[in-house]
């Protein structure tokens, strides 16, 4: 049976060249034309899907925090409002700048002696270190993995620190200040408690606390840039929150000192980074222990 019967010529052409394109498959031309295609979509798609999957691990981080600071309420309850030791590793230590003689600390010693230059301890020691009896905590949040953001460094299982003020270091200038250096949660009311930082992520492991100055109008422990361009920190009231930083060179600092910041002294270089300056002393200390120099 002739099954071209009833087609035009011009149609038998046409359905013969289609054949024969149906056998010869794509041209060199046509595959490199959809490999562009797809190459610049990938470009566009692959950052839109980091940036999803950072504020998913943000978001993780910040409930992290609010159930640590829920159970450094709790604690606080449960023992006539005294808060606990926030100098990690500084059990029953009269140290001279925290008062701890009596006093067990939130954490034990989480870091190796090396830590500032990548030195770790194992993540099993580490963890002996977070639970009972070495962490005061621990009773009240009893999840390791609470303990660290899930973008901090690999291998350390606490990446969280609470800050200088809240019963951890009260160094000379601070001693004596009225509402600076806090031992009690009743102590919190200049600012409110909804203005005062506890925790922070710092995406690693330090000693004691995390460091800042109380009279000197430059940074100690350098600004922790994470979850891209700032830190989260949670607050004396419970709540969390993303902190983004202004000064650029508050960016750039933190990202190149992150595993040696301890006592940088780094001093900011732009408007915008003194205000990022004078928000952490003022969270930590409820105010600036001196004049600033730019409004």
């Amino acid at each position: 049976m002739n099954r071209s019967r009833g087609f035009t010529p011009l149609e038998r052409r046409i359905s013969n060249g289609a054949h024969r394109r149906f056998l010869m498959g794509f041209t060199l031309i046509e595959l490199l034309v959809v490999i562009a295609i797809i190459a610049v979509l990938m470009a566009i798609l692959i950052p839109a899907l980091h940036r999803v999957r950072e504020q998913g691990r943000r978001a993780v981080c910040m409930s992290n925090m609010k159930q640590l600071t829920l159970a450094w309420i709790m604690y606080a309850d449960e023992n006539d409002d005294n808060l606990v030791n926030g100098a990690a590793g500084y059990s029953y230590q009269d140290t001279g700048w925290g008062d701890h003689g009596k006093e067990q600390a939130w954490v034990g010693t989480c870091w190796a002696s090396d830590y500032g230059s990548g030195g770790q301890l194992p993540a099993e020691e580490q963890i002996i270190q977070i639970k009972s009896p070495n962490g005061a905590l621990w009773p009240y949040l009893k999840d390791v993995d609470l303990y660290r953001c899930p973008t901090g460094s690999r291998g350390e299982m606490l990446t969280y620190a609470i800050m200088f003020s809240m019963n951890a270091v009260n160094h000379t200038p601070t001693q004596g200040v009225r509402g600076a250096h806090i031992k009690k949660r009743t102590e919190i009311h200049n600012p409110a408690p909804a203005y005062r930082l506890v925790f922070i992520d710092e995406g690693w492991v330090t000693p004691d606390a995390f460091a800042v100055h109380y009279d000197t109008e430059q940074w100690w422990d350098d600004a922790p840039v994470r979850h891209g361009d700032g830190t989260n920190v949670s607050f004396a009231d419970g709540h969390s929150n993303y902190k983004k930083w202004k000064g650029i060179e508050t960016i750039k600092n933190g990202r190149n000192l992150s595993r040696g910041h301890a006592g940088s002294g780094f001093v900011p270089q732009s408007s915008d980074g003194y205000q990022d300056l004078y928000w952490m002393q003022k969270g930590c200390w409820g105010r600036l222990g001196y004049t600033p120099t730019h409004q």
